[in-house]
């Protein structure tokens, strides 16, 4: 049974219990299951279920027995990858117990990654020896230092019932209210994340932007949260706290950023993480600190050949916000100037491939208007649900269904001879040192270099193409490793999203030319196979070097056989190549024209048409004969009358 609901919130939480022989187990689950000490408990206990009302969450609790015995690994490895919660156990009257969680159980949970929280537990606290007292802070602080994934530590006894019900509560509260992401207990601060999270509430509540929350605004919160305003009275409790403790935390206009962060961080230190977590999930925060699926509404691509793009209202929007953090006017936005817009993300999304590196920037390293959206286009490309969830972060006020929209099907482009589509995703092909990084760098406005860097991983670029009449697209090139291409082309799908296909080769070597035509032969027949054969250019790179001999004549008649243009001839070193990515746009503008046709492919038209012929032949002729029939009986009738 899945423990989400579709809207990402817990329907139940799974606990494992787990430790050595003979630590209580199996008893501390049947007192807290039962409210009663068992005077007989089987070994291993089958799965045993507290319902939704025994805890004030509402969510129900599902607990499972473990053996530690060698025979029983397998299953208690299964099931520890399973558990949401996993409670370890000693024996308050065994010591060594206690060694083994540190020598022998946290090092195992951590080699099998089991990322749960954990709960510490001693059982059998009743029968400690008195003559030994315990201080429990004192021995497991420097235990919870070195595993930072013990979420608490408590000691039970199920002969007296002592802190029983409390073993599970943690456990679920754990789960349910999660340390980690909020607070790092070792700096005693808020996380990045979380801090990121809260700004967002923080300026979402600030209806006036004055920089605080007044009296009303604090209430409006309030409300919204919890159902219930605040006091007035209670008010000024809240202010009086945050102004002792926080320099800063309260100005004349009201709570101010660092009073609002500075209550949740106390909050959390006084073990009320259910607080937090009211106010991150009601401003639609899942526990990782990212916006739940369930609030972005990306649209639906039915088909494969389809894509998503921005609006034009989502791209309007962001022009607004380019300008606005644009402070020194200078046409780019400096990295502290871009970290600003998405301070209320959960991570500026661009600092890590495939977004490092992808957009035209200024030599000071700037990011320009079109290197902007450019990175907005390649995103939504790629991850529409992130590109969706990063524009409400940054304040996209609008209907989010009206921020991106799915492109018509390509298939369909094809047969109307003509696309709506603003932005071209084009796949780079070539044999290595053919090129390709050369002509992505040159995209985006990257000086030519000399020194040869493989491209192992699929790389990515995308600018602003200006079109004749003054249209503008925006172009994403894609290159593909050659090493990369076997696997690429063994998905049947592989080419849906692609518009224009480019093949690259030095044409002053002979090897990289047949590579070249060989990747192009293998590209052409897998379109035809799966039905989404894309427009297909050649480019002849490295043109300010000498050709190889029959280079040209052998690319023409290639060329002319697959009813392709001829190869486009480029010095990525030398000269302007602007002119090659403007070709690549027309290319995909026109999706019905130069799609490389195979002599298996053209027999296979040629018999379809065939069929075809003969098909609508007999049609034909059957129609010939029904009305023959028809007019002979008619005439019969005609007679007899």
């Amino acid at each position: 049974m899945p423990s989400r609901s579709a809207a990402g919130v817990r329907t139940g939480v799974r606990v494992v219990v787990a430790g050595d022989r003979g630590t209580g187990k199996s008893s501390l689950i049947s007192a807290a299951a039962s409210d009663a000490f068992p005077e007989y408990v089987p070994a291993v206990l089958p799965p045993t279920r507290l319902p939704s009302d025994f805890y004030p969450d509402g969510v129900p609790v599902t607990i499972v027995d473990t053996s530690s015995s060698m025979e029983s690994r397998i299953k208690l490895i299964d099931e520890l990858k399973r558990a949401d919660a996993v409670v370890l156990t000693y024996a308050c009257d065994q010591p060594m117990t206690l060694s083994r969680l540190s020598s022998f159980w946290l090092p195992e949970l951590r080699k099998l990654e089991i990322k749960a929280p954990v709960i510490v537990v001693g059982c059998k606290l009743d029968l400690r020896d008195e003559r030994q007292p315990m201080n429990l802070e004192q021995v497991m602080a420097p235990i919870m230092q070195q595993f930072r994934e013990i979420e608490t530590c408590i000691e039970c006894s199920s002969a007296t019932l002592i802190q029983v019900p409390d073993v599970f509560y943690y456990a679920q509260k754990a789960v349910l209210h999660p340390t980690a992401p909020l607070f790092d207990q070792e700096k005693q601060t808020l996380k990045p994340r979380c801090i990121r999270a809260l700004k967002r509430i923080f300026m979402l509540c600030d209806h006036d932007m004055d920089g605080a929350l007044s009296d009303a605004e604090l209430n409006e919160f309030q409300v919204k949260c919890f159902n219930a305003p605040l006091q007035p009275a209670e008010i000024v409790g809240v202010k009086r706290v945050v102004q002792e403790r926080i320099r800063g935390g309260v100005s004349d206009l009201g709570l101010t950023l660092e009073g609002f962060l500075f209550l949740h961080a106390l909050f959390i230190e006084k073990g009320r993480l259910e607080t937090t977590w009211a106010v991150l999930r009601k401003f639609g925060y899942n526990d990782e600190l990212k916006l739940r699926d369930d609030i972005l509404p990306v649209p639906t691509k039915h088909a494969p050949d389809q894509t998503v793009e921005l609006t034009n209202e989502a791209i309007d929007f962001l022009r607004g916000i380019f300008r606005l953090y644009d402070s020194d006017n200078d046409g780019s936005l400096q990295p502290s100037e871009f970290d600003d817009i998405f301070v209320t993300a959960p991570e500026s999304p661009w600092t890590v491939d495939p977004y490092v590196d992808a957009a035209e920037r200024t030599p000071q390293g700037n990011l320009t208007i079109n290197g902007f959206l450019s990175e907005w286009a390649l995103m939504t490309t790629l991850d529409p649900s992130y590109c969706l969830a990063n524009l409400i972060c940054i304040g996209y006020g609008g209907d989010p269904t009206s921020a991106l929209r799915v492109t018509r099907r390509r298939s369909v482009d094809r047969k109307k001879k003509q696309t709506e589509k603003n932005v071209f995703h084009c796949f780079v092909f070539g044999p290595k040192k053919s090129g390709k990084s050369a002509l992505l760098n040159s995209f985006i406005g990257r000086t030519f270099s000399s020194n040869y860097t493989p491209t192992n991983d699929v790389r990515y670029v995308a600018n602003a193409v200006e079109q004749i009449g003054g249209s503008q697209k925006t172009l994403i090139l894609q290159e593909i490793p050659e090493d990369g291409v076997k696997k690429l082309l063994s998905n049947k799908e592989c080419l849906a999203a692609c518009d224009v296909a480019v093949f690259l080769y030095d044409s002053s070597d002979e090897y990289s030319w047949k590579r070249s035509r060989e990747l192009l032969l293998d590209v052409a027949r897998r379109g035809e196979e799966s039905g989404y054969g894309v427009p297909c250019l050649l480019i002849a790179a490295k043109d300010d070097l000498d050709p190889f001999p029959m280079s040209l004549q052998n690319s023409a008649r290639v060329t002319q056989q697959l009813g392709m243009e001829a190869p486009i001839p480029v010095g990525v070193k030398l000269r302007d190549s602007k002119s090659v990515f403007s070709r690549i746009v027309s290319a995909a503008e026109h999706p019905h024209l130069s799609i490389p046709e195979t002599e298996k492919g053209k027999k296979r038209k040629r018999y379809r048409r065939l069929v075809n012929s003969s098909l609508m032949f007999v049609s034909v002729g059957a129609a010939v004969a029904v009305v023959g029939l028809a007019a002979y009986r008619a005439y019969a009738a005609r007679k007899n009358t």
